[in-house]
């Protein structure tokens, strides 16, 4: 068996069927000749993405895999993986390689050299009787531990190699551990003795599915609960003790509950400091659940570290609190707490949220969105910048993995390969991504891709012709030499691609148009819907 036919029958019994991919790599024609999908597209990030997006839906069960030439195709590639490192996302990458004899000469681009800071780890395939034990190791660090990209680089020279004898492969172990129990004992009586205490809630709740879990905590110690960007839809957001999620834009209980806290218990989350995700307030007490002791005091300083699964760590707390402390506490206060702040918040943003006002504001787009869809039955993302922080704060998921947070770094264009892949893994959802003008001019071409693989995905595009968000800051280029301005046509553009394009002007004709957009994709047609909008720069910020 040649390198490259032993990789693709790897892959299949570890369970890949669609492989995301931009030519030309021998890997995707004998990956379709194994019968594993192989899917391309436009640009190598947005291949990248919808990968991204495969893994995170399957709680990492099933990986995420996207093969590129060498060379200027590992180049482009490089955002896409900087992307789910980021994210923490675990995506089996595989560059072709320049031959061994000239991997290492200048200028040629090698992914082993020049990927290992934004990857859980890379390795070529030097030798071909050394591949099974190179996609264990693989298989073992994307299954197992924190999620990363995993790369395996394959020069062109050993991709037709023959390995000796038979293929010895077996679909790769997944392990879970749990925290010492002392700690666990420790985290406990601190969170019974809480006057305020917060329950924080990352992706890494998502990856272990320890919903369940989390609630029953919840409910059981009356914890109000915010979820980070990257976690939310771990919580139902439509939960009298939910406060919604954090981001650059917060909703006001949020703020609020996490600055009166005396005790901030963490789970699944690393408290990574940065200018996209809630501000975590200094000098309270906080207990930090995570499945990698590498978050523990990097960015703020944890009384008591639970360095494991989540939904073991969830577990065995549960345990010890019911021990404890049988009965469940009454939680009529804190909701009723939550309610009020909620109440008042929403009630200042409502003129934005129901605005007759022509251009459209976002935020009414937005929040007519929400009346139309079927949430149980809908993913949807956003992307960086104003789409993130006007949708964030008031769309409430009520279903795990319903919503893709992301932000820790905040690439333009990420959100329509998120939701290309979404549709790929869930067929039968509605989703959906949430984007402006500026973010389709980094991968807009793909919507392409949409339309010639059948994905139909539900775009919704915020086009207010600016760099609204960057106005403040530009006020000099823009003023004499426009340089926030931007221009386009975009229904007419998904028309051209052979997709159902519209472009909504005013705001009685916004939830027409989203019903007459689900019902396309229903016919199996990708839509972008293009929102003439205001440049509305205002943000839910404490």
């Amino acid at each position: 068996m040649k390198v490259v036919e032993a990789i693709c029958e790897i892959m299949k019994r570890e369970g890949i069927e669609t492989l995301l991919a931009y030519p030309v790599n021998h890997i995707i024609e004998y990956a379709a000749r194994t019968d594993i999908r192989p899917i391309i597209v436009r640009q190598e990030r947005v291949g990248l993405h919808m990968a991204d997006a495969i893994s995170r839906l399957s709680s990492g069960k099933s990986i995420g895999a996207f093969a590129m030439q060498h060379g200027p195709g590992t180049e482009n590639a490089y955002g896409g993986i900087a992307q789910a490192y980021g994210e923490s996302v675990p995506i089996l990458v595989l560059p072709a390689g320049y031959a061994r004899r000239i991997a290492h000469i200048h200028p040629n681009y090698n992914a082993t050299q020049s990927m290992r800071d934004i990857s859980k780890s890379v390795e070529p395939v030097m030798a071909a009787n050394e591949l099974c034990n190179i996609m264990r190791r693989a298989f073992t660090r994307l299954k197992n531990g924190r999620g990363a990209p995993v790369i395996v680089e394959v020069p062109g020279d050993t991709m037709f190699e023959e390995i000796e004898g038979e293929l010895n492969y077996t679909p790769v172990l997944r392990t879970r551990s749990g925290p010492d129990p002392a700690d666990v004992a420790r985290a406990v009586d601190m969170l019974l003795a809480a006057k305020n205490p917060v329950f924080y809630v990352g992706q890494g709740v998502h990856y272990a599915e320890a919903w369940s879990e989390v609630r029953e905590l919840a409910e059981h110690l009356a914890l109000p609960v915010v979820t980070s960007l990257e976690g939310k839809s771990a919580f139902p957001e439509d939960h009298p003790l939910a406060l919604g999620s954090g981001g650059r834009a917060i909703p006001k209980a949020v703020h609020s509950f996490l600055q009166d806290s005396d005790v901030i218990f963490g789970v699944g989350c690393s408290f990574t400091e940065t200018s996209f995700g809630v501000k975590l307030p200094k000098g309270k007490r906080y207990i930090h659940s995570t499945n990698d002791h590498m978050d523990l005091n990097k960015d703020l300083e944890a009384e008591i570290g639970l360095v494991g699964d989540a939904q073991l760590t969830l577990q065995a707390m549960l345990a010890m609190v019911k021990a404890k402390e049988p009965q469940a506490r009454d939680s009529q206060t804190v909701a009723a707490t939550i309610k009020g702040i909620e109440e008042a918040w929403l009630g200042e943003w409502m003129p934005k949220l129901t605005s007759d006002e022509t251009p459209l504001n976002p935020y009414r787009v937005l929040w007519d969105l929400q009346k139309v869809v079927e949430k149980d039955n809908t993913i949807i993302t956003h992307d960086a910048g104003s789409p993130r922080d006007q949708l964030s704060p008031f769309w409430k998921s009520t279903t795990p993995l319903s919503y893709i947070g992301w932000g820790k770094t905040t690439q333009l264009g990420y959100g329509l390969g998120l939701a290309m892949g979404a549709k790929l893994y869930k067929p039968d959802a509605l989703c959906i991504n949430v984007w402006g003008d500026a973010a389709i001019g980094f991968t807009g071409m793909d919507f392409e891709t949409a339309v010639r693989e059948r994905i139909p995905i539900l775009s919704i595009l915020l086009n207010n012709f600016s760099m609204a968000i960057e106005l403040h800051i530009m006020q000099e280029s823009t003023e004499k030499y426009r340089s926030t301005d931007i221009s386009g046509d975009y229904a007419a553009m998904a028309r051209a691609f052979g997709g159902y394009g519209e472009r909504v002007t005013t705001p009685e004709e916004i939830i027409p148009a989203i019903k007459r957009g689900i019902e396309q994709t229903r016919n199996g047609v990708p839509v972008l819907l293009e929102f003439i909008t205001s440049k509305e720069v205002s943000i839910s910020a404490f």
